[in-house]
């Protein structure tokens, strides 16, 4: 059998992209809206595939914070933040994670 949980979270957060030429590369803000789609085959001992306050916990941690300074990347883009926020629930969970992020209302990256 095969579980699938979905769960969308919203943060705000500053970043900047240091090596970009544009008006990114100014100090600016997102609102993002993270989508998360958790797959397994198993549950845990409490009978879930993963805590749905726990996958929010990992996207919190990122809310009302300057990127650049949390994140291992010098260019904290939205590809990255999803692959971060992908890379730590596959880790400690064991399970297969589809993560999209929205950097606004028209604009979003997906890692499969």
């Amino acid at each position: 059998m095969k579980y699938k949980i979905y769960e969308r979270i919203e943060f705000s957060a500053a970043h900047r992209l240091e090596d970009y030429q544009g008006k990114c590369n100014e100090l600016h803000g997102h609102n993002y809206l993270v989508e998360i789609w958790v797959e397994s085959d198993n549950l845990n001992e409490q009978g879930m595939v993963v805590d749905f306050t726990v996958l929010k916990n990992i996207v919190k941690r990122l809310d009302h914070k300057y990127l650049n300074e949390i994140l291992p990347y010098k260019n904290p883009t939205v590809e990255r933040i999803a692959n971060s926020i992908k890379k730590e629930i596959e880790s400690k969970y064991k399970v297969k994670a589809r993560i999209r992020v929205w950097e606004d209302k028209d604009s979003y990256v997906e890692v499969i």
